[in-house]
């Protein structure tokens, strides 16, 4: 049996064990298990000096201390009150206009995200604060749901972005760059959702507008969040301006919002356990999921199916941007069956080697990887709202209570038309990502 078929029944294997509902850091265990089995002819040996040695220097690298960091940042957010201070502020600017709460859903959606970095948490924390105020302005089941699940996305899409340094350690990029190169991605996303919720709201003309704030009104919403722009400010500015590293900058922000969540949002000792728990049992479940990546990987380098696929591609003669389509039309189909942080574990390895050996647009090879990263990212973004398996619908259709799904999945597609446009917008001009890191 060649390696290459040896690779394609691994991720055969891996992808039934998907489908059966099985954790994805067990399937990719078993998945690379099953390799080093096959080719090994049964010996374990293997197996198990790898397994020794791939969960040492995965839990030993530095780079990845960021990442409780900055769930820990996102669950003071939470667990704070921090989400209602950013709706409010955001009402209080837009709250007026013509499907003004649902803009200041989407706003205050990126604003948390600002600080999260996860979009289930994002979804599940906005919409305990949305969703009452867009029912009780006559906002439907329908609109209402898909507007929060929508916004929810921009969590991962708004810098900080926990699959983002997944991919900077997967691909060896800089998560300074990254985090910079979606942040015009991010506001064309705001403001492409903006715009489908307003043709929304046109067509719903029961919902209500809000009555519009005084400045001072404004100036005490701006004061009160105030705190939470600064924290984003040294975070993402302490990174690229090297004035701080990813995991100095994050200790920073952690810290920062968990002063702000005690001083404005009046947390207790509850809501600091919860955090804490809520942070080991995130982060024990991401490096998981990476300690069986590493496995399947190394399977997969064993049986050389990564480098023979970039390989035959390389040299099949398809266009560039033929298998660059292709590649993201795999990505809309897993997100039918595959989370977002699965996705990018199981697929860059592949993938990545592919886009690394083609020619696009001329560009050089640092900024063909975070092209392609932001592009990965943005995919990934659609699986998260994507039925049947969208997490975010599920999140906020529960947190609803009285919408049937198949309502908030009628609802969402409009969104989703909104993302293939950005999706397309940033293929034809990948300067939409590269932009700004020329300054």
């Amino acid at each position: 049996m060649s390696g290459l078929v040896l690779g394609l029944i691994a991720l055969g294997i891996t992808t039934g064990l998907l489908l059966l509902r099985v954790h994805i850091g067990v399937t990719m265990l078993i998945g690379g298990a099953a390799c080093f089995w096959a080719l090994n002819d049964g010996d374990l040996s293997s197996l198990m000096f790898t397994l020794n040695s791939l969960a040492y220097s995965r839990l030993s690298n530095y780079d990845l201390a960021v990442i409780p960091l900055f769930v820990m940042m996102g669950q003071f957010a939470t667990h704070g009150g921090l989400s209602r201070a950013i709706f409010r502020c955001a009402a209080a600017f837009i709250g007026h206009w013509k499907g003004g709460m649902g803009l200041s859903a989407i706003g205050a959606c990126a604003g948390f995200g600002a600080i999260c970095g996860s979009s289930l948490a994002t979804a599940a924390t906005m919409s305990h604060v949305a969703l009452p105020e867009l029912r009780r302005h006559n906002y439907s089941g329908r609109l209402a749901t898909a507007t929060v699940a929508a916004g929810g996305t921009l969590g991962i899409l708004i810098p900080p972005s926990v699959p983002l340094i997944i991919y900077a350690v997967l691909t060896q990029e800089s998560i300074a760059k990254l985090f910079v190169a979606a942040i015009v991605p991010g506001v064309v996303a705001i403001i492409g959702y903006m715009i489908v919720l307003r043709i929304m709201v046109a067509r719903e003309s029961q919902a209500t507008v809000s009555v519009k704030a005084t400045p001072l009104e404004r100036a005490k919403a701006l004061i009160s969040v105030s705190p939470v722009i600064g924290v984003f400010l040294v975070v993402i500015v302490g990174i690229y301006g090297g004035w701080a590293n990813p995991t100095e900058a994050a200790s920073i922000g952690a810290a920062a919002c968990g002063i702000l969540a005690v001083w404005q949002g009046g947390m207790r000792w509850s809501g600091f356990r919860a955090s804490m728990l809520g942070t080991a049992e995130t982060t024990a479940m991401i490096f998981l999921v990476l300690l069986g990546a590493d496995l399947l990987n190394s399977g997969l380098a064993l049986t050389q199916m990564p480098g023979e696929l970039a390989a035959w591609v390389i040299g099949s003669g398809l266009a560039p941007m033929l298998v660059l389509l292709i590649i993201l039309g795999l990505y809309l189909l897993l997100g039918c069956v595959m989370d977002s942080l699965a996705m990018i574990l199981l697929t860059i390895p592949i993938f990545y080697p592919m886009i690394m050996g083609l020619d696009f647009f001329g560009m050089s090879e640092t900024d063909k990887s975070i092209w392609f990263g932001i592009l990965a990212l943005m995919v990934v973004e659609i699986g998260l709202i994507h039925p049947p398996l969208g997490m975010n619908l599920f999140i906020v259709q529960r947190s609803a209570g009285d919408v049937p799904y198949g309502e908030t999945a009628k609802g969402i597609v409009p969104f989703l038309c909104s993302d293939l446009i950005r999706i397309a917008l940033l293929v034809a001009f990948p300067g939409l990502s590269l932009w700004l890191l020329a300054f």
